[in-house]
């Protein structure tokens, strides 16, 4: 029962809702958790009531699980009932009285113009290191989703334009302007070293591992965190430290948050709004260094 009506709600979520991939995975990556546990204690479907659900979210506390991803899973979860309901598979849902955890609302980790510049200065002395220059000049220089930089394929760049085509939530096709340095860099690496990471077929994505594939998710975090270790650079920081110092970096230097929203793939402005508190902070860690503090 659990695994028919699980398929049935993925292919609602990708063939109507049209989610993403890596959105898809997480949906039943958290199905999955919620399923073992009522399998593991033996509840029926029909059968699983509100204090069920609410022993399956004091079970993911007890696991140290944070307050975002236990929301991520209750919202997940939501969906799935909510389908059903939609689809007349029951007529009333479990959860539909349990709130969110509040969640306290923290400002994005953002490197500084020379922590950046610390990141970005590789030793440039094979082809992996050509790759990853690229590939880190290209997420902070276009404010990318690791899963869009991983996803880029040769075609999608314009040299002669110097635009990006970038697939974002919701298969959103968005345009992004390269920077000077990104198109050097792209170039260096397409012209001269792209080719020996080709293994036994060639392969339509930028971006390659040792092994010929296209670059993972979870490979690329291992990269900026190994960089981040040799420069010796505190913050926590992942892909995503970019793609937030981007936009950050940009707002601090005049740019509006419409332009910074529309190259971010924001759909509300309200997302982008977040930038400004960080700069806020910035100007109030600022003044501190004031001589009359």
């Amino acid at each position: 029962m659990y695994t028919n009506l699980n398929e049935k709600f993925i292919n609602y979520l990708l063939i109507d809702k049209k989610y993403s991939n890596n959105t898809i995975e997480s949906y039943n990556n958290d199905l999955s958790k919620y399923f073992s546990f009522m399998n593991k204690k033996n509840i029926k479907f029909n059968d699983i009531k509100r204090t069920d659900i609410l022993e399956y979210i004091k079970y993911l506390k007890n696991t140290n699980m944070n307050e975002k991803s236990i929301s991520h899973n209750i919202s997940v979860i939501r969906s799935f009932y909510k389908f059903l309901m939609l689809e007349k598979y029951i007529e009333t849902s479990p959860i539909e009285f349990i709130d969110l955890p509040k969640i306290k609302k923290t400002l994005p980790s953002v490197l500084s113009l020379d922590e950046v510049d610390m990141l970005l200065d590789i030793d440039l002395i094979n082809n992996y290191s050509y790759r990853n220059k690229a590939m880190l000049e290209l997420l902070y220089g276009s404010g990318l989703r690791v899963s869009e930089l991983i996803n880029v394929k040769l075609n999608d760049i314009s040299f002669d334009e110097c635009f990006i085509k970038v697939i974002g939530k919701g298969n959103k096709e968005r345009l992004i302007p390269l920077s000077d340095i990104s198109l050097d860099y792209l170039k260096i690496y397409i012209n001269n070293y792209r080719n020996t990471l080709i293994k036994h077929e060639n392969s339509e994505y930028l971006f390659l591992n040792n092994h010929g594939n296209k670059m993972t998710r979870q490979g690329f975090f291992k990269i900026i965190k190994s960089l981040a270790k040799e420069k010796n650079i505190k913050k926590e920081i992942s892909p995503h430290t970019l793609r937030h110092s981007f936009a950050t970096h940009l707002l601090m230097n005049g740019a509006d948050l419409k332009s910074i929203g529309d190259m971010l793939g924001h759909q509300y402005i309200s997302t982008t709004e977040i930038y400004t508190h960080i700069g806020n902070e910035k100007l109030r860690k600022d003044y501190l260094h004031h001589p009359h503090n």
